[in-house]
Formats: structure tokens, sequence, C-alpha cells
């Protein structure tokens, strides 16, 4: 049974930073469950809100229907009490009914619904989609805004009018005058989540937005400076913001703009640095070079600093 109702992870979401752990992976890769399960145990140790397991940092689109409901399972088992887990659902409508159900009996507190896969959808359908997976399952549920799926503030608040355990509304578009007509019309009826890569970019506008929480790659490997990146948001600093976007963040994503898929790749490559390695990325994202982790060996030695 999950432990927190849809209402109280809405509250708990927003209360503070949340992360998408990455999927540990062996060598030959095959899902590595013992290191992913103490990967688990060390983040939740930390202020986070939630975690979002087999998310995208956590490669959901190279895991099997099996694997995800492992690492769902895994991470349930493995994080501290009174830290919410997230599963993930997506694909087609009818994968996407079977993971919630799936996530459900494994004891997961949320879900996040990915985009379908690969097919362009009609308002129409995208809202036929969401309710499919809403009415399969009990748990709270935050849509994702990205690709091929991108809702409409009608579509959304359509949405949340038929579906009482649709919480949450996480970005991954970026297009501010949309979230402002969401959030004008729904208001406090959605968690807003920030959900664009490196999501520390975006923070400070979004907040001025009514968009309280994002989800942290750095997070992974940097909890420390991605927990006091959130606080100097949420407090107000800007001048603190911009000094941590300036050394740390920018570079950062200087070097995940270099190939595409480095969004997840670089966080592996962050955590083997830091010496909690996850193993290789799966095909078809590609592992950072030589070169490349030589420049994230100077982001991090300077997060050690940047934020006394």
């Amino acid at each position: 049974m999950p432990v927190f109702t849809p209402t109280e992870l809405a509250e708990r979401l927003g209360s503070g930073l949340l992360s998408f752990p990455v999927t540990h992976f062996t060598r030959d890769l095959a899902f590595d469950e013992p290191a992913y399960r103490e990967n688990i145990i060390r983040l939740g140790k930390y202020e986070v809100a939630g975690l979002f397991a087999a998310g995208g940092t956590g490669e959901f689109f190279s895991l099997t229907p099996k694997e995800v409901g492992n690492v769902v399972r895994a991470a349930v088992g493995s994080a501290p009490e009174g830290t919410p887990i997230l599963a993930p659902a997506g694909h087609g409508t009818a994968q996407a009914v079977e993971m919630a159900r799936d996530a459900e009996a494994a004891g997961a507190d949320g879900l996040l619904l990915f985009p379908p896969y690969l097919t362009e959808a009609s308002p129409d359908g995208l809202s036929a989609h969401v309710r499919a997976v809403c009415e399969s399952t009990s748990l709270g549920v935050v849509l994702y805004s990205r690709a091929n799926a991108v809702y409409t503030s009608e579509t959304v608040a359509t949405l949340a009018d038929a579906c009482p355990n649709l919480v949450g509304f996480k970005d991954g578009v970026g297009d501010l005058e949309a979230i402002t007509r969401i959030h004008s019309r729904l208001g406090d009826r959605l968690v807003y989540i920030g959900g664009l890569p490196t999501a520390e970019t975006f923070a400070l506008p979004y907040l001025e937005l009514g968009v309280t929480t994002y989800s942290s790659a750095i997070f992974n490997f940097l909890p420390e400076f991605a927990l006091t990146f959130y606080r100097a948001v949420r407090a107000g600093d800007r001048t603190k913001v911009r000094r941590l976007l300036d050394d740390v963040v920018l570079p950062y994503t200087a070097i995940r703009d270099r190939k595409a898929g480095y969004a997840v790749s670089i966080v592996k490559a962050g955590m083997n640095l830091v010496g909690h390695p996850a193993g290789p990325v799966r095909p078809p994202l590609t592992d950072l070079d030589d070169a490349e982790n030589a420049l994230l060996v100077d982001v991090v030695e300077t997060s050690r600093t940047a934020t006394i």
C-alpha cells in the first residue's frame, strides 16, 4: 500500500527538491540491483522530497517492462521511510495502464506519466490516454508534458476536473507562457515541477510562475551542491544563484550539450567521478569520452568550493 494519498503526495512533492536516480548497470548492461539499492539508501539520507525510479535519467526508455518493475520494487524496498517513490508509466496506453497497476502493486507512492511512444496525438487523444491511466490506479499521477505530448491549459484543466488523482504537472518544454496559462487557470489544484534537463537553469523564473520545485539530475552525484542551489532559489538569493550558475551549472551544461543524450550520460560520468559508479549507459546513449570526463572533473572540483 502507498504511504501517501494523492493529496499528501502533491504536498510533499512541492515542499522540496526532487530527483531522478540513475539506474545502475553492470559492464554487460544488466540491471545491477544491489548497487542500485545502495544508491537509493544513500540519496534518501538527504532532504529530498521525492525520488522518481526508472525515470528519464534512470533510462526508462531502455528498460524492459519487467526491468521497470524490478527497479521500482528495488527503490520502494530501499528508500527510507517517508521518502516518496514515484514509478514511471509510458509507451502506449495499454502498456501505461499495466505499468500503473504494477507500480501500485509494488508499493510505489505515485506515477510519472510519460508521453506516448513515438506517435503524435490530438489533445482529445492525449486526454483519453491520461484518463485511462488515472482511472486504472488510486496512485497520485504527475503528468509529464514534453516531446509529442505537450498539454494545453484547456486539456490540463479538463483532466484535473475528470481525474481527482491527477496531482502534478511536470514541464519538460520550457514554454513560460504556457506554464503561466496553466497556473493561472488551475492555481493550487496541481503541484508544478520544473523538468527541463538541468532544471537549475530555469529555477528562478519558474519560481515566479508558481513552480515551487524541480527535478535535479545533478543531485545524483553532487547532492550537497544541488540542495544548496535549491535553498538559494527558494530564499530568493539571486546573487548566490547566479554565482552558482556561472561557476558550476553553466559549465556543466556546456559539457551536456556536446552530444545528444548526454543529459543522462553526464550524470553517470559524475557518479563515477565522486566514487559512486553506476555503470555505463545503455545504447542508443553513449558515454562521455576522456576529454569530456576531464572537463567534468573541473566542474566537480569547483562545486566543492562554490557553495562556501
